[in-house]
């Protein structure tokens, strides 16, 4: 009986940790935000009644291909993960599940994703979220490695949600949709650079270049960050200057992007003087990064109502 009984505790505690695994590939608070992002552009594009059923399954469908995606990524980075204490744990380099539980998890997430976008939006949604997918998977991925255009390539597929969202509200790939997806796009610049900034010692094991400047940390590149934060602030203003939000909205965004410009300025003031608080600085920027975004979009969201 004791025998029995600790054989069905293994039994148990090996499939949670096996289901604790799967989870952790689909990288679930990325692919949260993924989803989310989603659900705002659906909501921008909605006029009338909200169709929430259509609602739910455009960010459950979103966070699966997000799901998909981040998968292949480290399907095809498991060596590199490896190498970087900050992945090191990642399920595949960690080996608590192989590399075919992977593809099929990845496969499952893509399929099942494509298939709910397909049945609750329209087929334009389902073509841009297959781009997407192959964008982030099988160009940016690779090209990490190659230089600082990742970041670039990275940026289209990561600002992808809002204007999905968009289309399966409406159908149609507007300008408006072309907005928020300019908003998110040119937000990535600063976010990915100052974790790059963050990461510099850990990224160089596995040899990414994601830094511009040559991949250095110096002047030139926080000024790079900072002119990218500065686009924020003019492009934050569209959605009101074109009729999607309203002027409260115009004004938080604007205050977000100022105190987000604020903090590039002293990532900037910090290279000049060259002293140790520099990165202490870039961790800002990247925390900010992480603010900046969800509370532009809510009170976009808000504004709207």
């Amino acid at each position: 009986m004791i025998g029995h009984t600790i054989h069905e505790v293994g039994t148990v505690t090996f499939l949670v940790e096996r289901v604790r695994a799967y989870t952790e590939l689909l990288k679930p608070r990325l692919s949260f935000l993924v989803a989310f992002s989603s659900v705002f552009g659906y909501f921008l594009g909605t006029s009338g009644i909200l169709n929430w059923p259509a609602l739910f399954m455009l960010g459950l469908g979103g966070f699966l291909v997000s799901g998909a995606s981040v998968t292949i990524n480290q399907i095809i980075e498991r060596d590199l993960d490896g190498l970087m204490s900050r992945t090191l744990n990642r399920p595949l380099p960690s080996r608590r599940i192989s590399v075919t539980e992977a593809v099929w998890v990845a496969v499952a997430s893509a399929l099942i994703g494509l298939i709910i976008l397909l049945q609750f939006t329209n087929p334009l949604t389902v073509s841009l979220s297959v781009v997407s997918l192959l964008l982030y998977s099988f160009a940016y991925t690779p090209l990490k490695r190659v230089g600082p255009v990742a970041v670039f390539v990275g940026a289209i597929p990561g600002a992808f949600p809002p204007l999905l969202g968009w289309v399966a509200a409406t159908g149609t790939l507007g300008y408006e949709a072309l907005i928020l997806f300019g908003i998110q796009f040119i937000w990535q610049f600063p976010h990915f650079w100052a974790i790059a900034w963050v990461s510099h010692d850990d990224y160089s094991k596995a040899g990414f270049k994601l830094l511009p400047s040559a991949g250095k940390k110096d002047l030139h590149t926080a000024i790079q960050i900072m002119i990218y934060t500065l686009f924020l602030l003019p492009m934050g203003l569209l959605p009101a200057k074109f009729g999607l939000t309203g002027i409260n909205s115009a004004l938080v965004v604007t205050v977000c992007g100022v105190l987000f410009l604020a903090q590039t300025l002293l990532l900037m003031r910090d290279c000049l003087l060259q002293g140790e608080s520099a990165r202490k600085s870039a961790l800002k920027i990247m925390f900010g990064s992480f603010i900046y975004l969800p509370v532009v979009q809510i009170a976009l969201i808000l504004d709207k109502i």
